[in-house]
């Protein structure tokens, strides 16, 4: 069974929708590992998590960053993990934990990359003025929102939106968008050349 590895900083609704997919047999996988950075983070409380090995990990318990991340890639690499998945998770992963898990770690950003990168980025394209945003996934590099995407969404951005309001409707096509790029994943219908990623057809990977 594909194993996956969800890591959440916040309210979970990205954990949710991957959650209610495998539930109902749109992805095959399973979620071994619900991680968190904070100990009051709504995620650890979901419905949804119920029966998913759940852990607060606190950053401030090691003496450094190394020593946090060598504990989480021992802890991934004993649960024989596949995917990890970053749902609303606000730390950055070093170099060295990226290199461990090459093109097995997967983000949501709520706008279309290569814009407006990093935080507020509804805000961002709000107070640029763009027409359309949206919400990009992709592989995790050692840059900051710069890994391959793999799929993206558009939404238009309409001349009185608040910040809140374009990231209500961003996360609209998050939820859809992301299990996706996770069923993608779990059936092993990603192809990545260097900067471009290929979604391979069911009929293709089947061939």
């Amino acid at each position: 069974m594909f194993k996956i590895a969800i890591f959440a900083s916040g309210r979970g609704s990205n954990f949710a929708a991957i959650v209610n997919q495998i539930k109902s047999g749109q992805i095959k996988a399973q979620i071994s590992l619900l991680i968190s950075d904070k100990e009051d983070a709504p995620v650890l409380n979901r419905p949804e998590a119920e029966g998913i090995e759940s852990l607060f990990i606190d950053p401030a318990s090691f003496n450094n960053q190394t020593a946090y991340e060598n504990y989480l890639i021992k802890l991934l690499q004993k649960a024989e993990i596949d995917l990890i998945v970053l749902a609303g998770y606000m730390r950055i992963l070093s170099p060295v934990f990226v290199s461990q898990f090459k093109n097995k770690i997967i983000n949501i950003h709520p706008a279309l990359l290569p814009a407006f990168k990093g935080l507020h980025a509804q805000q961002q394209a709000v107070d640029y003025g763009v027409k359309y945003s949206g919400c990009t996934v992709h592989f995790v590099d050692q840059g900051m929102d710069t890994g391959p995407i793999i799929l993206q969404a558009v939404v238009e951005v309409k001349a009185d939106d608040s910040a809140a309001d374009l990231a209500a409707r961003i996360l609209v096509e998050e939820h859809r968008i992301y299990p996706a790029a996770v069923k993608f994943l779990t059936e092993n219908r990603i192809k990545i050349t260097g900067r471009k990623v290929k979604i391979i057809k069911e009929e293709e990977n089947l061939g």
